[in-house]
Parts: C-alpha cells; structure tokens; sequence
C-alpha cells in the first residue's frame, strides 16, 4: 500500500471519527459522512485516484479483535474497496490486509 494511500485513510479516520465532521475533505473534494441504516455506524464513500473506496465504522457488536479495541474505547474504522476489506485505521495507524 502506497504512502499517500495509507496517509489519505488516516486523514478520513481522523475527520469522520475523531474530529466527527459531517463532510470529509480531500484534495478538492467533499464527500458527505452518512450513518449504515441499521447499526448507525459512520460511512464514507470516496475517491482516491482512480479507486472508490468506502470508510466503515467498526461495529462494537461484533466478536473480531477490531470490535473488541472499539469496545475499549478506540476509534477503528475499516476501510473497503470493492466489497474487500484492504485496511484498518486505529489510533492513527494503518493496517492492511493481505490480498
């Protein structure tokens, strides 16, 4: 995973949770900060280059150890492209998946 892309996951993470903005600002664009209809976890749905990408709120509810961390209080969001789950944001540092 490239630098910019690890820096642009952190930067929606720390918007949309920690500074909990409506919109979340990248380069030129805005994109808005919606609520899942069910769980009311935070959502975002952006572009970074030529991906579309999607920011999810981790749900506290769940049996993973990224819930558990939520549980605790950290702020965890995952991070998805094309329904695959590529990368987790907690506590400012990135961790990505293996493909």
């Amino acid at each position: 995973m490239s630098a910019s892309l690890e820096s642009v996951l952190v930067s929606v993470w720390q918007q949309s949770l920690v500074d909990k903005k409506r919109t979340v600002d990248l380069d030129a664009e805005s994109y808005p900060v919606r609520q899942t209809s069910k769980s009311k976890l935070k959502q975002i749905d952006f572009r970074f280059e030529d991906r579309e990408l999607r920011g999810l709120e981790q749900n506290p509810n769940t049996k993973s150890r990224w819930a558990k961390l939520t549980r605790e209080g950290k702020q965890v969001m995952q991070f998805l492209e094309g329904g695959k789950y590529i990368a987790v944001v907690v506590g400012g540092k990135v961790h990505t998946y293996t493909q």
